[in-house]
């Protein structure tokens, strides 16, 4: 029976592609950061998963405000980078599982989830970024993306989001093949890149949301679209991208590792990896 070792939660800034594309990781300005990655690189090196099921949103390469699905998941066999109007990242094109994804299309479908189905799929910096920061630039995991609408309004509740999580974690366990999978939820944390409130954050209201995420996820899902945007900045709603990594794990988790800094680029940035108990007893 397949199962999941963990789940991570990562902010997915956009300028940090080009930072390690140039080789600028270790420079004064910017080794702070790249270490509070350095812990969770090492977890996944010993636990070395089979599959990623990587949460994220697309931001108008493959999906735009025309069509816009609410969850869409990816079954090909591979995933490539796609061009983001400065050129295609010298970064390696994800491996798919087409099995898994098949099996775990079929048990959301189950599970009353209306899903988009992708059988070919460009990913962009939400997708690629956490990709980079936490397996560096050898990706040796097969992925299953998710991508959820935070961007075209009315986008999916927290509580959904929370709900398609458990989904994700009852079709790991209903799989058949013996493989260890990691749960990642990307996103930002409070930030806002437009209108009068631009370059808002919020200390506060990140600190909350990562204790909560750990210890009380159900008082997340409580909290209503709005009052994410009021609280965090407009961009912030891709908090509920985390939500649905922590409704695919137990509901007590072993915190493996917590970072947190701001500002980075225009916007707080925050990492999170939870084991699931049984698994940190192993």
């Amino acid at each position: 029976m397949a199962r999941i070792i963990g789940g991570i939660g990562t902010s997915h800034i956009p300028s940090l592609g080009p930072i390690i594309d140039r080789g600028l990781t270790q420079t004064p300005e910017w080794k702070p950061f790249f270490d509070g990655y350095a812990p969770v690189q090492r977890w996944l090196a010993e636990r070395r998963p089979d599959l990623a099921i990587v949460i994220y949103n697309d931001h108008g390469l493959d999906f735009f405000l025309d069509k816009m699905p609410t969850f869409a998941v990816g079954a090909a066999a591979e995933y490539p980078p796609g061009d983001e109007g400065w050129g295609i990242r010298p970064v390696p094109t994800a491996i798919g599982d087409p099995d898994f994804s098949w099996h775990a299309i079929e048990s959301l479908v189950d599970d009353e989830f209306d899903i988009t189905i992708c059988q070919e799929l460009r990913v962009d910096h939400g997708f690629l970024v956490p990709m980079n920061l936490l397996w560096q630039s050898d990706w040796p995991v097969r992925v299953m993306p998710v991508s959820i609408n935070v961007i075209q309004h009315p986008v999916p509740t927290p509580l959904r989001c929370y709900k398609l999580g458990q989904a994700l974690r009852r079709a790991v366990e209903s799989y058949d093949a013996d493989i260890d999978v990691v749960i990642v939820g990307t996103g930002g944390m409070s930030h806002q890149l437009h209108g009068e409130r631009a370059g808002y954050l919020s200390r506060a209201f990140d600190t909350q949301f990562l204790d909560l995420l750990e210890s009380d996820p159900g008082r997340l899902t409580e909290l209503s679209r709005s009052a994410y945007i009021d609280g965090a900045g407009a961009e912030a709603v891709e908090l509920i991208m985390w939500l649905t990594m922590r409704g695919a794990l137990e509901p007590f988790v072993r915190r493996v590792h917590r970072f947190y800094q701001m500002p980075v680029s225009l916007t707080a940035a925050g990492l999170v990896v939870f084991e699931n108990m049984a698994e940190s007893r192993r």
